[in-house]
C-alpha cells in the first residue's frame, strides 16, 4: 500500500491517537481560562474553597471504615475501640460521619455552582457571538440545524467537564491513595498488591473499550446531527413540501436519517453493556480476592472480625469511584468530542474582518465608488469582471441587468459580506476595507427581495431597525412604509406574531415590515435590493414614493429586475455577464437602443400580454 493510501485510510477512519489526544489537550487548555479567570478573584475563591471542602469530605470518609470496624470489634470484645468509645457512640459516630461526608460533597457542589453556570453563559455567549462574526460564506455553506446541534452537544460538555474534571478524577486519585496507604500500613503489603492490580486493570480496561466506543459515538453524533438538520430543513420549506405533496418523501428522508442514527445508537448501547460487564468482572474479582485474604487473617487469629468488616468497607468504598471512574472517563471522553466539534467553530477564522488600527466610517455624503471591481464566490468562477461605477452623494444609482449578471452580488460587496478580490470599493473617498464593519454596517440600510422575519410580534421586527425606538417611531416607520392600518386592523396591532421566518404574513407584508424596520434605522446610505418585488401594482407604488421621499438627501442603489421601477433613476447601470454593457439615463439608454431599451421593450411586451390575460 501506498503512502498516500495510507493517508487516505486513516483520514476516513478519522483522527489518529495522537490527533486525539492533541484535541484533548487543547480542549482543556480552552476550558481552562473559564475555571479559572486571571481577573475574577471571587471565582478562584471559590474554586479553592470548593476543593478544601472537597479534601475533607474525602478525609472524613477514609475515616469512616475505623469506626465502623471499632463497632465491630466493640460488640465482639476484641481489638482496642477508637476513640474510647463503646458500640454505641462509636455507631453513632460512624453515622455522623456518612452524613458529614455527604453535606460536605453537597456543599462543594453549591460552592461550584456559581463557576460553572459562569463559564457555560460566557462560553455560550463567546461562541454565539462568534457565529454571527463569522463571513455570509460560511453560513450558506453551513447546516443551521447541525450548527446548533453543535453548540448544545458543546456547551453541555463543558458544563460535565467542569463539574467532573475537578471533582472527580482529582478526589478519586486522593481517596485511592489513602486506601492504599491504609491497607499497607494496617495490613501488609499483600493487600496494596491485590487492589493495585485490581484497579490496574479496571483503568486499562476501561480506557481501552472508552477509545474504542469513542469512535462509535463520534459516528453516532454525526447521525444525529444529519437527521436534526433534515428536520429542520424540512419544517423550514413546509410551503415547499406541500406544494409537490412531498410528505411521504421527507418521513422517508428523515426516517432514513433517523434509521443510520439508530444503528449508531445500537452499537453504543451494546458496547456500553460490555464494558459494564467487563468493569463489574474485575472488581468483584478484586473484592473476592482481597476478602479471601481477610478471611484466612481471621481464622488464624492475625486479623479480627472488626478488621475483616473494614476491609470489606474499604473495598466496596473504592469500588463505587472506580465505578464512577468508568463513568466520567466515559463521559469525559465523549465530552472533549463534542467540545472539540465546538471549539473548531470558535477557531474557525472570519473571512471578513476588521484590519488592525480600523477607523469608523465617516459619512459626510455618501458618495460610492467602485474602481475595477472583481470579485468571485469562488476563484475559478469571476462574477464581477472589472466594473467601474460612481454613485455621487444624494444620487440614486440602479443596477439593472438579467438573473446572474452581478447585481445583488454588488450590494453584497458593499455591506462586505465579502471582500472583493481586486481593485477597490470607496464611500466617501474611504476604502471599506480600511474602516470597521460597525460603523460600515451602521451607515447602510438594505431592503432585501426576501425579507426574513423574527418569530415575534411585528412591533419588535419594525423596532429591530433601531436599538430602544421609540412606539411612536415605529409607528411612524410603519406610516412611511404603508402598512401602518393594516397593523393596526388586526386584533393585537403590532403586537401580532408573526410566526417563523414571518410565514403567518404575505410576502407583501413582509416586504412592507422590512421596509418600514430599514426606515426606521435611518441609514445615509440605502441598497434597495429588489425591495418592490413582492408587491402588487398599487402598493408598489404607494412604496416607490415611500422609498423615494426616505432616499432624499442619501445616496440609494437600487438593485431591480423589474426595470419599471427604476426608470426614474439618476443613473441606470446595465450589466451584462459581470460587465458594465452601458449606464445612462432612462431616456439616454432608450434612445442608445442598446440592451436597456432591449430589456425594456421586452418587459413592456409582458406586461400587455399580462394585462390582456
Amino acid at each position: 500500500m501506498t503512502q498516500a493510501e495510507t493517508s487516505t485510510d486513516r483520514q476516513a477512519d478519522g483522527p489518529t491517537a495522537r490527533e486525539e489526544r492533541q484535541s484533548g489537550l487543547r480542549t482543556l487548555r480552552r476550558v481552562g481560562p473559564y475555571l479559572w479567570p486571571s481577573k475574577h478573584l471571587w471565582v478562584k475563591r471559590r474554586v479553592v474553597l470548593a476543593l478544601v471542602v472537597l479534601v475533607l469530605a474525602k478525609l472524613i470518609a477514609v475515616y469512616t471504615p475505623m469506626l465502623y470496624k471499632g463497632a465491630v470489634d466493640s460488640l465482639a470484645a476484641e481489638g482496642v475501640p477508637p476513640l474510647a468509645l463503646g458500640a454505641v457512640g462509636l455507631t453513632v459516630a460512624y453515622g455522623v460521619a456518612r452524613v458529614l461526608t455527604t453535606g460536605f460533597q453537597q456543599l462543594r457542589d453549591a460552592i461550584f455552582a456559581p463557576v460553572g453556570q459562569r463559564a457555560l453563559r460566557h462560553l455560550a455567549l463567546e461562541t454565539f457571538t462568534h457565529i454571527h462574526r463569522l463571513s455570509m460564506r460560511y453560513h450558506l455553506t453551513r447546516k443551521t440545524g447541525g450548527l446548533s446541534r453543535i453548540i448544545e452537544r458543546g456547551v453541555k460538555g463543558v458544563e460535565f467537564l467542569l463539574r467532573f474534571l475537578l471533582f472527580s478524577i482529582g478526589p478519586l486519585v486522593l481517596e485511592l491513595t489513602l486506601v492504599a496507604v491504609i491497607l499497607t500500613v494496617l495490613f501488609d503489603a499483600r493487600y496494596l498488591a491485590a487492589v493495585s492490580i485490581t484497579i490496574g486493570l479496571y483503568v486499562w480496561f476501561t480506557f481501552a473499550i472508552t477509545e474504542w466506543r469513542v469512535k462509535l459515538r463520534r459516528e453516532m453524533n454525526r447521525q444525529d446531527t444529519d437527521a436534526n438538520q433534515k428536520a429542520i430543513d424540512s419544517l423550514l420549506n413546509y410551503e415547499t413540501v406541500k406544494y409537490f405533496g412531498a410528505e411521504t418523501r421527507e418521513a422517508e428522508r428523515y426516517d432514513s436519517a433517523m434509521r443510520a442514527y439508530a444503528s449508531a445508537a445500537l452499537k453504543t448501547a451494546y458496547s456500553l453493556a460490555f464494558l459494564n460487564f467487563g468493569q463489574s468482572l474485575f472488581i468483584t474479582a478484586g473484592l473476592v480476592a482481597v476478602m479471601v485474604m481477610a478471611a484466612m487473617g481471621v481464622q488464624n487469629g492475625s486479623l479480627t472480625v472488626g478488621d475483616f468488616v473494614m476491609v470489606n468497607a474499604y473495598m466496596i468504598q473504592i469500588t463505587v469511584p472506580l465505578n464512577f471512574l468508568g463513568t466520567v472517563y466515559r463521559e469525559i471522553r465523549q465530552s472533549l468530542v463534542d467540545m472539540a466539534e465546538m471549539f473548531d467553530l470558535l477557531e474557525q477564522p472570519a473571512d471578513v474582518s476588521d484590519k488592525i488600527g480600523a477607523k469608523p466610517l465617516q459619512v459626510n455624503g455618501g458618495e460610492i465608488r467602485l474602481q475595477d471591481v472583481r470579485f468571485g464566490y469562488d476563484s475559478d468562477r469571476e462574477i464581477l469582471k472589472g466594473i467601474s461605477l460612481t454613485a455621487a452623494a444624494g444620487q440614486t444609482v440602479a443596477i439593472v441587468g438579467a438573473t446572474g449578471s452581478g447585481k445583488s452580488t454588488i450590494g453584497r460587496l458593499l455591506f462586505r459580506f465579502y471582500d472583493i478580490t481586486d481593485g477597490c470599493l470607496t464611500i466617501d473617498g474611504q476604502d471599506i476595507r480600511d474602516v470597521t464593519q460597525d460603523s460600515l454596517h451602521a451607515a447602510i440600510g438594505v431592503v432585501p427581495q426576501d425579507t426574513v422575519l423574527f418569530n415575534d410580534s411585528i412591533g419588535y421586527n419594525i423596532a429591530y431597525g433601531k436599538s430602544n425606538a421609540s412606539q411612536a417611531e415605529v409607528e411612524q416607520a410603519a406610516r412611511d412604509a404603508q402598512i401602518h392600518d393594516f397593523i393596526m386592523s388586526l386584533p393585537a396591532g403590532y403586537a401580532t406574531q408573526v410566526g417563523e421566518r414571518g410565514l403567518k404574513l404575505s410576502g407583501g407584508e413582509k416586504q412592507r415590515v422590512g421596509i418600514a424596520r430599514t426606515l426606521l434605522k435611518n441609514p445615509p446610505i440605502l441598497i434597495l435590493d429588489e425591495a418592490t418585488s413582492a408587491l402588487d401594482t398599487n402598493t408598489e407604488q404607494d412604496i416607490k414614493d415611500a422609498l423615494q421621499r426616505a432616499g432624499e438627501g442619501r445616496t440609494v442603489l437600487t438593485i431591480a429586475h423589474r426595470l419599471s421601477t427604476v426608470a426614474e433613476a439618476d443613473l441606470i447601470v446595465v450589466l451584462e455577464k459581470g460587465e458594465i454593457a452601458e449606464q445612462g439615463s432612462h431616456d439616454m439608454l432608450l434612445a442608445q437602443g442598446g440592451r436597456y431599451a432591449q430589456l425594456w421593450q421586452g418587459q413592456q411586451s409582458d406586461d400587455s400580454a399580462s394585462s390582456v390575460g
